[in-house]
């Protein structure tokens, strides 16, 4: 009987090493199909002008070349758009996890007694979309019509991420407050000092998904600025996909050894660049984080 029982545990643990394998190998192949957009745009990026006229380049480089990144980082004019995003962004965040933070907490609490009534209003907001045009009209009559803040201010409060900083809040144990409580400790030092050491996981999900949303805004820019001194980086990339006259003037100069399609490769790797990196340092506290808006509460 005890040879019975071991072989069946072998077996079992057989099956389930067979069936990670199989996981992990079809998560590499998605991966892999992921990544070759990416691959081939930094490839092209890396290429010469008569590679990609000439459509040679798939996954590696063809004629390697810089120049491409060289003119669009020196003169291409892709800096100041640049720091207008990562502005924009940096200002948003920072300030969206402030208001999520000074509305989710109060609402988190059950002695609140207008909580239920206000986040009907919250969920009114998911189900039920403003329109375009009075959108539009609305953010105008504020002023926000070629603004900076426009690319901030619109995007500070949505209901998705409240409803996963609230539900976080719920989950928070009573008897921590109450202890601070009872040491003397006020609302807002409780919060400050207590809660939000303790919700790394919640501010940086909820931080990543403002992050992203801003950094990649472009239908919101294109409605709302027409002032070239005022694109980020998401409208600078549609200009050069575009390919005006003026690159087109530049890249059929003979000297150039760059066209509009290696330009435009240069620019989305180059957006790309700073999510890359900031994924990886949040990517830990993603997991959890995510899973928070799925516990009712």
């Amino acid at each position: 009987m005890k040879v019975q029982k071991n072989t069946s545990h072998v077996r079992e643990s057989a099956k389930d090493k067979a069936f990670g394998g199989i996981v992990t190998v079809i998560l590499v192949v998605f991966a892999i199909i992921t990544a070759i957009p990416l691959i081939s745009e930094i490839a092209v990026s890396l290429s010469s002008k008569t590679a990609s006229q000439m459509n040679m380049i798939n996954l590696l480089p063809v004629e390697f070349t810089l120049d491409s990144w060289k003119y669009l980082l020196g003169e291409g004019g892709i800096w100041k758009p640049f720091l207008i995003s990562v502005s924009s962004t940096v200002i948003g965040v920072v300030t969206a996890l402030g208001i999520n933070v000074l509305m989710a907490y109060p609402l988190s609490k059950t002695e609140f007694k207008a909580s239920k009534y206000i986040m009907l209003f919250v969920v009114f907001t998911m189900v039920f979309a403003a329109p375009k045009v009075p959108y539009f009209l609305t953010l105008r009559a504020y002023g926000l019509y070629n603004n900076y803040w426009v690319l901030i201010l619109p995007h500070i409060l949505t209901a998705y991420n409240l409803i996963i900083m609230r539900t976080f809040f719920k989950q928070f144990p009573k008897e921590l407050e109450e202890a601070a409580m009872i040491d003397g400790c006020g609302k807002f030092r409780i919060l400050f000092q207590i809660v939000l050491p303790a919700s790394k996981a919640v501010l940086a999900t909820v931080g990543l998904f403002y992050g992203v949303t801003m950094w990649n805004q472009y239908e919101h820019p294109m409605m709302f600025i027409q002032n070239m001194d005022l694109f980020p980086l998401q409208m600078k990339i549609r200009s050069i996909v575009d390919g005006g006259s003026e690159l087109q003037a530049i890249t059929m100069m003979q000297t150039a050894n760059y066209t509009s399609a290696t330009l435009s490769a240069v620019a989305v790797v180059f957006a790309i660049i700073p999510i890359l990196i900031a994924y990886p340092w949040l990517q830990k506290y993603f997991a959890k984080g995510a899973m928070l808006g799925s516990v009712k509460g």
